[in-house]
Order: structure tokens, then sequence, then C-alpha cells
């Protein structure tokens, strides 16, 4: 594994991640604490030390799973993301809550469920502008920070092009921008990312395999159960991309070359990006996510 500074955090974040989403059980799968023990084990025996995220990934199901993992291992080994800014309904289903009174109960919730006294980076979760430019929310959460209840800030940009939210992070003391960006979505590169190395901002990477489409294993006219999230996105827009990963497997991944590896390497290769936060569903993507670190050149 490798290991990058994420921006002025000073966290030392190994460049491949845990994403948990599919936790909440939005990926076509239901896991049990047995399921989530493996990925976990398998991660941190691989090097991995972050893990990524949200209270609405499930009523904090995920982040309940988490816990309880933490809950009988060494929280210091760790390094936890969440976020907050939506209230779970049911699947698929959610509503915006960022009024700062109610942020510190959905905080103090996910402190609770992630079994622990402290998140190390609190993210402020693709929520509008309006709900962004509110003092009052950034100030309340800073007296978190002061109480040790967070230790950074961030934001997980809904846009992957807001640069309103980017270039306001110095502002409101956000260390960390959370972005999609992948081969299939490169519009970080053009005004999110330059702003993230001016301002020494730490950079994850999500959805950097495109929603496993660049993983390689779909096929254009691919289909998706209902509890899958993917089963919601445009069939047409899907075919496009599924056709334009076959091109990119023929002409641009060496032969031999896993091309989830490659995926998750060729993100890795923009000097802005810290790390990647692949989901994975079992151990053996873990382990298949995590070789991907030795096609990173070393910084």
């Amino acid at each position: 594994m490798k290991y990058r500074r994420l921006g002025k955090t000073e966290l030392n974040v190994s460049v491949i991640g845990l994403g948990t989403w599919q936790f909440g059980g939005e990926w076509g799968q239901q896991f049990d604490q047995h399921e989530v023990d493996a990925i976990l084990d398998k991660g941190q025996e691989l090097g991995i030390n972050l893990i990524d995220t949200a209270e609405c990934y499930g009523d904090h199901l995920s982040e309940s799973f988490i816990g309880n993992y933490i809950s009988r291992r060494k929280r210091e080994d760790w390094i936890i993301a969440t976020k907050f800014g939506h209230h779970f309904h049911e699947r698929f289903t959610r509503t915006d809550v960022f009024d700062a009174k109610e942020v510190i109960k959905q905080l103090d919730a996910s402190l609770k469920a992630l079994n622990t006294e402290y998140i190390d980076l609190y993210q402020f979760h693709s929520g509008p502008d309006a709900a962004f430019d509110n003092d009052d929310l950034w100030s309340t959460l800073d007296k978190q920070i002061a109480a040790g209840k967070i230790r950074h800030l961030g934001t997980s940009i809904g846009s992957n092009d807001n640069l309103h939210q980017t270039e306001s992070s110095t502002k409101v003391n956000s260390q960390v921008i959370q972005v999609v960006f992948n081969r299939l979505d490169r519009t970080p590169e053009n005004r999110v990312f330059p702003s993230c190395e001016r301002q020494d901002l730490g950079v994850l990477a999500r959805v950097p395999l495109a929603s496993g489409y660049l993983s390689g294993k779909y096929k254009p006219g691919a289909h998706f159960d209902n509890t899958d999230v993917r089963h919601r996105h445009d069939p047409e827009s899907t075919r496009l991309k599924l056709q334009e990963v076959e091109k990119i497997k023929r002409d641009e991944v060496p032969e031999g070359v896993n091309m989830a590896q490659w995926a998750l390497a060729w993100c890795l290769r923009h000097p802005a990006v810290s790390a990647v936060i692949p989901g994975c569903k079992n151990p053996a993507q873990v382990e298949s996510n995590a070789s991907a670190a030795e096609l990173v050149a070393e910084r």
C-alpha cells in the first residue's frame, strides 16, 4: 500500500480507501456484520486505513456496521470519514437536513453508530449552495472541533464542477473535497482540481470505477436489479458508457492489466488526488482494489 498526505489535514491516508455506501443496502446486496468484518479485516491486512461512509447509507446502517467492527479493533488504526445533510427514509429516498441544530443531532447519532468519540473527517454531503453558505452551520461545526468530536471538516460536492463550494473551502475551514472523478468523467480537472491545489485541499475521488462500469465486468445491455441504485440510471446513457468502456479497454488498458486496477491507478495519477474510495462487496474485491496501489508511482 502507498500513502499520501490528505491536504492540510496532515492525515496520512492509504491511496486506496474503502467506500461503504453498499453496506446500506442500495447496491443489490444486503450485508450482515460477518460480511462487513471480513471486508474491513481484509482492508486492514492490505494496509488500507481510510473508511468513507455517511449517515444516509441506510439510516446510519453503514456507520453501525463499521462501529460494531471498530468496537472490537483499535480505533487509532482507522481514519473514518462520514457525512451529514440527509435523512434516510427508505431505499433511494432522502430529505435534506442542513440546519445547524439538526446537523449536531446527526453528528451525535453518527458518533453513537460509529462507536467512537471522534470523527476524523466530517463532510458536508452534496448540498446546495444556499445550505453551504450558512455561516451558522460552519461556526457550529467549528465548535464541535473544539469539543473534540470532529478532527477535520470536508465537503463532498454534489456537482463535480461546483467551483463555488470548492473555492469557499478555506473560508469555512473545509480542508478536503470529495468529488466524482474517473476515466469516464474528468470534469474536475478543469476547475475544481486547480482550486484544490491552490488551497492545499485533500481530494477524495469517489465513484472511481464509474459505478462499477469501469470494472470491465459489464457489457452494453447489462441489467441491474431494482435493489441496485444503477437501475435508476438512464438506460441509453448506461449503454453508451459501457460502449466507451469497451473502447478504453481496447485502446488504453495495457494487455494483461486488470481494468479495475488500471482505472483506480488512472485516477491516482492526477497530482491533486489524495485517495480513491471505491466500493467493494467482498474481500476479493478489496484485494483487487488494493493491488492498484502497485501501479501508482511514488510521490
